[in-house]
Formats: C-alpha cells, sequence, structure tokens
C-alpha cells in the first residue's frame, strides 16, 4: 500500500501559508506525505530593497520566502509550474505573455495532471471558485485544477508518458462566511472602507462575503497553529508575522483554530455529516 498524499495546488508563494497552511501542517506532522504546486513565484508587487537585499528579484526573495515556510510546514515537496504572477485583475501584468490568467485552460490543467500522475495523491485541495478574494490568478489555478482532476484518469489527455491515476476527493478551501461578516463590520466599526482592503486597496471584501460556498469539512489545526504561524512569518515581503499585534490580529486568532473546506468530488449526498478529516474512509491506492 502507497502512502497518504495530499497535493495542493495553488497561485503564488504565501498562499500555502496565510490561507491551508494549518491543515498542510497537521496532515504532514501525521506522516502524509505532503506536495504544493506552485503555478507562480509571485513575481509582482512593491517589495523594500531592504527585503530584497541578497535577492536579484523578487521572484527569487519570494521563492526563498516560500521554501523557509515549506520547511516549518513539513511540505515533502514544492513543485512550480513556471508561470508569471498576473497582478490584481486590471492590472498591466494581466497582459504578460507568460501571466498565469492569460494562459490557455489546457495548458495550464496538462501540467498540473503530470504533477497528480506523478505523485498519485488521494486528496487534492485548490481554491474556491472565486480564488478566495477573486485574484485572477486563485481563479485560474481553480479552473484548471478541476480541469485537471476530470481529465487526470483520461489516458487520451496530456500524453506525458505516465499512467492515467484517478485521485478520491478535490476540495476547495474557503474563508469562513462568519469571518468575513465579522470583517466587514469591523473594518467599518474602525472607520475603514471594506469594499477597498489590502495594502493596495483592492480587495473588496463587502463582494466576498456576499457568497457563501458550502462547508463540508472542518479541520481543527489547533495542534499546527504555531507551525502555520511560523510559516506565514517567513513571507515578510506580504506582511507576514507584522498583523500579529494589532487588534485585527486578535480578532484573526479568534477564528484561526479552524480551516474550513467545500468537497467538490465526490459529490456532497444530502444528510452527510460535517468531515473532520480530509482522509476518512479514503483506501491507499495500491501501488506507487
Amino acid at each position: 500500500m502507497s502512502k497518504q498524499t495530499l497535493l495542493a495546488v495553488l497561485a503564488h508563494p504565501d498562499d500555502e501559508s496565510f490561507g491551508m497552511g494549518g491543515t498542510l501542517a497537521l496532515y504532514a506532522a501525521r506522516g502524509v506525505d505532503v506536495h504544493l504546486v506552485c503555478a507562480t513565484r509571485g513575481e509582482v508587487g512593491e517589495v523594500s530593497t531592504e527585503l530584497l537585499k541578497g535577492y536579484n528579484s523578487i521572484a527569487e526573495l519570494r521563492e526563498a520566502e516560500l521554501r523557509c515556510a515549506a520547511g516549518h510546514l513539513g511540505l515533502k515537496g514544492v513543485h512550480f509550474l513556471d508561470y508569471r504572477d498576473s497582478g490584481m485583475d486590471g492590472s498591466l501584468d494581466n497582459q504578460h505573455p507568460n501571466a498565469l490568467a492569460a494562459q490557455p485552460l489546457e495548458a495550464v490543467a496538462a501540467k498540473v495532471v503530470g504533477y497528480i500522475r506523478q505523485l498519485r495523491p488521494q486528496v487534492v485541495l485548490t481554491f474556491d471558485p472565486i480564488g478566495g478574494y477573486r485574484h485572477p490568478d486563485h481563479i485560474a489555478i481553480h479552473n484548471a485544477t478541476v480541469r485537471a482532476f476530470e481529465q487526470v484518469g483520461n489516458p487520451g489527455f496530456a500524453l506525458d508518458g505516465l499512467p492515467p491515476y484517478q485521485p478520491q476527493r478535490l476540495y476547495f478551501h474557503t474563508m469562513p462566511h462568519s469571518f468575513l461578516k465579522f470583517a466587514v463590520q469591523f473594518l467599518r466599526l474602525i472607520g475603514k472602507d471594506p469594499r477597498k482592503f489590502g495594502a493596495n486597496g483592492d480587495i473588496d471584501i463587502a463582494a466576498i462575503a456576499e457568497v457563501d460556498f458550502p462547508t463540508n469539512a472542518v479541520i481543527d489545526i489547533r495542534p499546527a497553529l504555531k507551525k502555520k504561524e511560523a510559516a506565514g512569518a517567513c513571507h515578510a515581503s506580504q506582511g507576514g508575522g507584522r498583523m500579529g499585534g494589532s487588534l485585527f490580529g486578535f480578532f484573526l486568532r479568534l477564528f484561526s483554530g479552524k480551516e474550513a473546506f467545500m468537497r467538490a468530488y465526490p459529490p456532497v449526498e444530502e444528510g452527510e455529516k460535517m468531515e473532520r478529516d480530509l482522509f476518512t474512509s479514503l483506501e491507499t491506492q495500491m501501488g506507487v
């Protein structure tokens, strides 16, 4: 019997830590082989010259931050698709010829298929359909991962010399609706516009809070919380570790003990209980 293997397919360095980092660390600590496919190296954005010392580019810095985080999370492997960060919706970076969001869906899906066939995970994780906060790269890699999951068992798709293989479960990481609604009210209370959140004011939390995806699995990450926090601190260029002492950081920690997921496959049947383990009732696959 092969080991339990979990694969997260995400867009940028830091997605693995700030989002589902507790889940990744928890399963790694349990002996699961946890792998990350990261579509880009997070090339877009402003980074202080102080942080860039010793690095030739933002991409090189952010890859180093990711590898630091991977060590804290206990990841077995980090794999890149070698696309470029597209930036936020409407930015000029969207038009770069290697921007992830500008790539054909089938081409990106074929690369993801290659990693699924190579790593043979039982469980695959990615973003929800709006990419958490509507980042074009998050949505692009969500769509590519869904397509890859559908086609990875098809011997006629992505002729890469690897045998077809079918993972048993696909989950989308979701933001707790209760936290999003709280965040909108809290930001308004302190005089901030929830429609212009983030360093660049380009995240509309109010609009995100209007979308409520079903929650089918809730993972208690408290045993792995310190590992998640340490991984987040690696991403200094993205503000890792700086929010902890703020009032908003305090409230954020109140919601930080659990991570929520929507199960996309197999379809959820009426009356199913909330899952507390992504590997419940799964059989490891024969062979390697």
